[in-house]
């Protein structure tokens, strides 16, 4: 047994440890530091990463809670064929309440990502086995030499490593492990100190040292899928080439913040940017040539925002920029800005510029993000179709005087 456990131990160790290194290199933040507290801290991650964790604990509870539910209620036959009526009843009793719980365990929660309700789900799961097995514990005992009873008792001896062990399936967070495991963790010499022979495999220092090390092999094992699931989520949300967010990160960004400034009524402000003749970059160099000058404009957008500000890759050469808390004109003032500073230069030498579409949430009366986007991107359109190189808001087309505009060959008509 003690072997089996330093042998996982250390193959968890090893994944867990492989999880940090890829981390420090593709979490969502720049700093690899932020990336490792994400292990520890469940009040540090992302929102997409605690909506998407939220999602699959409370996943994973539900089909557990079935199968609860399932195998408690097919028990009820086994304690009538081998325990008297009167006892094989009463644990009836307690089989169907524990069964109806981990039903509605099962039902509960479907579409939802809170992490509120993962962790009420999470305590309901744990908390039923363990208040049964109590509740069995004083009816079994009373029975002195029915050799099912003991046998029954004795089974239930291993439930503190079953419940613990059980950590290890779900993607927490050291701290998360460690509030999970801690109730057993204590009842277990609390009992011992008081006499109470609740779980005779728990008894002596040795036994409850066993506990400690299953608790800390299931809290690395939660760790280490919580440390993929970041690493995945950090690649997800962030476009390979430019590092910009990727469009389903800036969707749910922008329906996060679109929902706070509703709720605060607050400004929100919207870019929809297009980069002029850029399909002509790679037609005529190549498209090595078109990521060099996509790169170098998402980095030279990315300067030029403040630190609350978002940037996404929309797709192609189309970009999103998220003003929180930023009316249209402000908004307006950071986009000349933003050019006046450039945007790089094409491989024929001359600037890059795009074409601008504006909206913003208050003064665009926009119901919903989507349709805030929409009304960006047909300003998008018309500041193309007034000749390219311009920013449109609700009220006017003004074009960039701070760089020379391109001049549209034949071969780069379309976009």
């Amino acid at each position: 047994m003690h072997s089996l456990l330093k042998v996982a131990t250390s193959r968890t160790m090893e994944n867990f440890n492989h999880w940090i290194k890829r981390l420090t290199g593709v979490v969502t933040d720049d700093t690899p530091v932020k990336g490792v507290r994400w292990l520890f801290l469940p009040g540090v991650h992302a929102h997409m990463l605690s909506t998407r964790r939220a999602e699959l604990i409370l996943s994973r509870t539900r089909i557990i809670a079935a199968l609860f539910t399932i195998l408690t209620c097919l028990w009820v036959a086994v304690d009538f064929a081998f325990l008297p009526s009167e006892i094989a009843t009463r644990l009836a009793y307690g089989r169907v309440v524990a069964s109806v719980i981990f039903a509605l365990l099962a039902l509960s929660f479907r579409g939802s990502n809170s992490l509120n309700h993962a962790y009420f789900a999470l305590v309901i799961l744990f908390a039923v086995p363990t208040a049964f097995y109590i509740y069995s514990f004083l009816i079994l005992n009373s029975l002195e030499g029915n050799v099912f009873a003991a046998n029954m008792l004795s089974v239930y001896a291993i439930l503190p490593v079953v419940v613990l062990a059980g950590i290890s399936i779900f993607p927490l967070t050291a701290l998360e492990a460690l509030v999970f495991a801690l109730p057993v963790l204590v009842i277990v010499p609390i009992a011992s100190y008081f006499n109470i022979d609740l779980i005779n495999i728990t008894s002596g220092p040795g036994a409850f040292w066993l506990l400690i090390m299953v608790a800390v092999v299931a809290g690395i094992s939660g760790i280490s899928q919580l440390g993929f699931m970041v690493s995945l989520m950090g690649q997800a949300m962030r476009d390979p080439l430019t590092k910009c967010f990727s469009r389903l990160s800036i969707e749910e960004l922008l329906e996060l913040q679109f929902i706070l400034s509703s709720r605060n009524q607050t400004p929100l402000a919207l870019a929809f940017i297009d980069l002029d003749h850029f399909k002509a970059i790679n037609d005529n160099f190549g498209h090595e040539s078109g990521d060099a000058v996509l790169n170098t404009a998402a980095s030279m957008m990315r300067n030029a925002l403040r630190s609350g500000d978002m940037l996404g890759r929309w797709g192609g050469e189309e970009f999103i920029l998220i003003f929180p808390n930023m009316t249209m004109e402000q908004a307006l003032l950071a986009i000349l800005r933003m050019q006046h500073q450039g945007l790089g230069m094409r491989p024929e030498g001359k600037p890059v510029t795009a074409s601008i579409g504006l909206a913003e949430r208050t003064t665009d009366h926009a119901s919903n993000w989507r349709a805030l986007v929409e009304i960006a991107d047909k300003r998008m359109y018309l500041a193309k179709e007034s000749g390219r190189n311009r920013v449109a808001d609700h009220q006017q087309i003004i074009e960039n005087t701070g760089a020379a505009n391109y001049a549209a060959t034949p071969s780069s008509q379309t976009s």
